[in-house]
């Protein structure tokens, strides 16, 4: 399978060698992110609206707390007033419709590059100068928003791992605190988790976070959750299997609150435990009590 990259980026639109990984790309220019693939033949996006309400919320969210993150120039934004708050720009309509014209200009593209039915990674990074939207003289619209925001449109080619194959699993390992700004998806993050790249054992696939050793927040790129046993005299030698034990086990996972992200496929795991009825908590897996767990994974 031929390797393809394309970027959108502001207007311009590169490929092939003029593209870094997308790895590369985040740790090099700041701002939120999010990304989702293909599905489908390349039919659909999973859960784009989805992908773009977070894209949304991380803006806010790094706005009001490290802005910073959102761009260069941003390191002077203390000192400026911005006519309106954060949270009554317009981001929402800004952005997609810049992020909608971005994908619509790299996709046709890359859907004719493609080998065969192979499916497509799309990442999409978005840039906000807040001293832009500083200098307007009155309430924000979303035509000033669209003049601060940068739009960058990252796409290659998705190679799934065979799911059922016990060498495709997830090996993993505790190795750090938790992340800052925990709740937005920041590109950032991408440079500041490289020293703990370096501790990560040869078998090891995901590191985990933990702010004290023993309680679990979430992974460097993914949430993590376990299939706990409740702690009770009945729980305890019964089967997950067993039809009789249905609410003896629970769905454990950090809450957004200890400082983790609002995955989009966690909240879709949040969701279809609330509808069919399966025992779900929201605290921090602990690892004094991996006794009781009957089983974990993570969601990316």
């Amino acid at each position: 399978m031929t390797s393809f990259r394309f970027l959108f980026s502001n207007g311009v639109l590169l490929q092939g060698s003029e593209v870094p990984p997308v790895a590369t790309f985040l740790e090099t220019h700041p701002g939120a992110y999010t990304t989702t693939r293909t599905h489908n033949n390349a039919s659909s996006i999973l859960f784009w609206d989805r992908h773009m309400k977070r894209l949304t919320q991380s803006v806010k969210i790094l706005s009001n707390s490290t802005p910073q993150l959102l761009s260069e120039s941003n390191r002077t934004v203390n000192k400026l007033v911005i006519p309106s708050p954060i949270d009554s720009i317009p981001w929402e309509p800004a952005i997609r419709t810049l992020v909608d014209d971005s994908m619509r200009k790299v996709l046709p593209i890359a859907l004719n590059d493609r080998n065969g039915e192979e499916e497509l990674a799309v990442t999409v990074l978005v840039s906000v100068d807040l001293e832009n939207l500083g200098e307007s003289d009155g309430v924000v619209d979303v035509e000033r928003v669209k003049e601060a925001v940068g739009v960058h449109t990252h796409v290659g080619n998705y190679v799934p791992r065979e799911f059922g194959v016990p060498e495709n699993g997830a090996n993993l390992a505790v190795v750090g605190r938790g992340r800052d700004a925990a709740a937005a998806k920041y590109s950032d993050w991408v440079r500041r988790r490289k020293p703990l790249e370096k501790l990560r054992p040869p078998s090891v696939t995901e590191l985990l976070l933990s702010n004290d050793g023993d309680q679990i927040l979430e992974g460097c790129l993914t949430n993590f959750f376990v299939v706990c046993r409740k702690n009770n005299n009945e729980a305890k030698g019964t089967s997950l299997l067993d039809s009789a034990s249905t609410h003896s086990f629970e769905l454990q996972t950090a809450p957004i609150s200890d400082g983790v992200l609002t995955g989009v496929i966690r909240q879709l795991v949040v969701e279809a435990c609330l509808s069919i009825g399966i025992p779900f908590r929201e605290v921090a897996p602990t690892w004094s009590s991996n006794d009781m767990w009957e089983e974990a994974f993570v969601t990316t």
